[in-house]
């Protein structure tokens, strides 16, 4: 990485301080901190608290495009419904679980995005996930949940996520106004109960998802059936079968 940052006679000592930078940066986009990995000498950046600020800073200021902030203005009658709906139980502080369906191409990014640019326009915290790395990269600050929540990778009824009150992580989420999930549905239900048991934890209520805002999305007619221990043909069959219910 060093001969990115060799740029005339720069001492090795400078060039390896900014290649030290560059990994802190990306580690920092993950909501890790490069000190945790004990490669450089101790707080050769910032502290924990530091960090813990600078994390929550940089959700602040997420770049808004500014198509998304004109987005609200031309949403159809559908997205329009939803975007009051939602902007609605946030300014009333209100705790709302919403979901999006609709067949791909029909508008749910569209509608994230002007939520997104919306709720960050009054400096205030809105974090952006989907279930993949694909679907997380259309969406301005996007992350994976799996990497926002820290949800285990086989979840079960009884798992949680890996987050405790005191880490910097839950101070975020404890901030946050809004939380989009995209494509949910490729998630087992136990992520989701994982998610909604440590909402509900770092913000000491019951309310669902510790009473915050949040709007899952996704198109249930992309999940297939699937029959335990059947035959190809029987489970070919099924997706046929659901795949024309769906249409009709």
């Amino acid at each position: 990485m060093s001969t990115d940052f060799l740029i005339g006679n720069v001492l090795s000592t400078v060039v390896r301080k900014m290649v030290l930078q560059d990994i802190a940066s990306t580690l920092e986009s993950m909501g890790k901190d490069i000190n945790m990995y004990r490669f450089v000498p101790a707080n050769i950046f910032y502290g924990q608290d530091e960090f813990t600020n600078r994390e929550i800073d940089d959700k602040r200021v997420v770049t808004i495009p500014t198509e998304d902030l004109l987005a609200s203005q031309v949403l159809n009658s559908e997205q329009k419904n939803t975007y009051d709906l939602i902007l609605h139980t946030l300014v009333s502080n209100e705790a709302g679980a919403f979901f999006v369906d609709g067949p791909a191409g029909t508008g749910k990014t569209f509608l994230y995005r002007a939520l997104l640019a919306e709720i960050r326009s009054k400096n205030m915290i809105a974090l952006a996930t989907a279930s993949s790395g694909v679907a997380a990269s259309i969406l301005p600050g996007g992350r994976t949940a799996h990497s926002r929540f820290k949800i285990p990778l086989n979840a079960d009824k009884s798992s949680t996520c890996n987050v405790s009150k005191q880490e910097n992580l839950a101070k975020l989420l404890r901030l946050a106004k809004l939380i989009i999930w995209d494509e949910a549905l490729m998630f087992t239900k136990h992520s989701i109960e994982a998610l909604d048991k440590m909402l509900q934890d770092i913000n000491d209520t019951d309310l669902p998802f510790g009473g915050k805002v949040i709007v899952f999305g996704g198109d249930f007619r992309q999940v297939l059936p699937v029959i335990c221990n059947s035959t190809k043909e029987q489970q070919i069959d099924s997706s046929l079968a659901s795949s024309y219910l769906w249409s009709i």
